[in-house]
């Protein structure tokens, strides 16, 4: 089990290339976020994470708003490579909207007043293992993804276009899809700088 469980996170990986023509199903796709949100820990068992899951056509619309939306603040002579960029995430079969529910986190601000200042944190914390558990869920499925970060640029349109609640703070956009070609060559800072044991 042990060996499965690494052997998972060693093949999850940033994937660019992605493509529609997947061999998942959209109940399974579900499945492995129901799991991941229900099962990933948090603070307090605050459960203030939030996801969103955009398939098909909903999925190529994240991505026309977030062209739309850079379009406008890039430079018109500077805005190719970034038109790529989009294109390639659009290429892809969905988007995992990651958010945190902001009215949880005040809520145990206010109840547990001595942590008020470690709950965002500690949301964050939580967000970043649901991301990583999603991820990697979804690389056991054959899958390929990558985690980007357009928000807040895009916050405003995301709520509007799927009727976000306002508390809900969007963190990341996950896009994922058939992986088109391998990751690239990982380096790895030697361990002994990195991890200290003692006994």
């Amino acid at each position: 089990m042990s060996k499965e469980f690494f052997a998972a996170l060693q093949d999850r990986r940033s994937i660019y290339p992605i493509g529609k023509d997947v061999n998942v199903s959209d109940e399974k796709i579900q499945e492995i976020v129901n799991e991941a949100v229900k099962h990933t820990p948090s603070s307090f068992n605050s459960q203030s994470a939030r996801v969103v899951v955009l398939l098909g056509e909903q999925h190529d619309k994240l991505w026309n708003i977030t062209e739309k939306t850079l379009k406008a603040i890039v430079a018109e002579d500077q805005f190719a490579p970034t038109a790529e960029k989009m294109a390639m995430f659009r290429n892809g079969y969905g988007t995992v909207l990651f958010f945190e529910d902001q009215a949880v986190i005040e809520g145990l601000q206010t109840a547990f007043a001595g942590y008020a200042d470690n709950f965002p944190l500690w949301s964050l914390q939580s967000a970043g293992m649901l991301q990583l558990v999603i991820w990697t869920g979804l690389e056991v499925e054959g899958l390929g993804a990558t985690l980007q970060h357009y928000n807040p640029l895009i916050d405003d349109e995301v709520k509007k276009e799927w009727n976000i609640p306002a508390s809900w703070k969007l963190l990341a956009e996950l896009p994922f899809g058939a992986p088109l070609a391998p990751a690239g060559e990982k380096e790895f800072s030697p361990l002994e700088d990195r991890v200290k044991v003692y006994k």
